[in-house]
């Protein structure tokens, strides 16, 4: 091989190993990984970020199995770790780190025909365990409600349960998605749909936002809506390296900018 290749083989090699060593896997959340979290990953590149991203995201649960496995650098998780989960890193010998990211709203939707207005908290737990089938029984036009949740491995399938439902097991006919847009394109297009989402997706065509209790999700009041809850980024022990560059970027003003248009509430904001 001529020497001039060699040292161009060389070179090549070495920027191909320096890119492997710079990406970040990330894994878990639709909450956080279909919107907030690559935005805050292309802006952490544009503002000089060296590193480039893979980001996976299906359902909370899977923050915490890719984490065992060693296929991700950060998990996202819109609820915080359950026992069984830690349990599972630490018998891989996973040092789980927890970092609060930002704040998020549930919010019930239904159709923006939907002539009903308003939902008591109790409706709504009746209507998500399958007590209440019509919307007639509510004041509104007949018809048979269509639910939509999202998946068993997100974390707010489970956080609207224990939330919303008070621990109630959600009804054997309700519909499962694999994230908000999805339900948000079933609500949309259903006159008798009704299904939760995160605050970042209320401003979906098609769909309205009902007052649970007469709770309206607002960003100033964040702690006290009920349906509020924190999200997370979990790490292998305490970042370093370019991870800390950006987690401390997720975390700085910069961050709370994007974490705001986003449709989420910061940090900053919530203390």
């Amino acid at each position: 091989m001529k020497p001039a290749l060699t040292v161009l083989c060389i070179a090549l090699s070495a920027a191909l190993s320096s890119q492997a060593q710079t990406t970040l896997r990330i894994r878990g959340s639709d909450t956080l990984g279909a919107k907030l979290v690559p935005s805050l990953a292309e802006a952490f590149k544009k503002q000089g970020g060296k590193a480039s991203f893979d980001i996976a995201a299906e359902g909370s649960t899977t923050a915490f199995t890719n984490l065992a496995a060693g296929t991700a650098e950060i998990g996202m998780s819109s609820r915080k770790i359950k026992p069984d989960e830690r349990t599972l890193c630490r018998s891989k010998s996973i040092d789980i780190h927890e970092i609060d990211i930002a704040w998020d709203m549930i919010t019930v939707v239904v159709n923006k025909s939907n002539p009903v207005t308003d939902l008591k908290k109790k409706h709504v737990m009746q209507i998500f365990a399958g007590d209440i089938r019509d919307w007639s029984e509510l004041g509104g036009a007949p018809g048979p409600i269509s639910v939509y949740t999202r998946n068993t491995s997100s974390g707010t399938y489970r956080d609207f349960m224990f939330m919303a439902m008070k621990g109630r097991e959600y009804g054997h006919y309700t519909q499962k998605m694999a994230g908000n847009e999805q339900i948000v394109s079933e609500v949309a297009a259903n006159v008798n749909g009704i299904g939760y989402i995160g605050y970042a997706y209320v401003g979906s065509k098609g769909i309205k936002v009902v007052p649970v209790g007469g709770e309206i999700p607002n960003p100033a009041a964040v702690k006290s809506y009920s349906l509020s809850r924190p999200t997370f980024l979990y790490t292998n022990g305490e970042p370093a390296g370019i991870l800390k560059e950006f987690i401390d970027f997720c975390l700085s003003p910069a961050g709370d900018a994007i974490i705001s248009r986003a449709g989420f509430v910061p940090l900053s904001q919530v203390r």
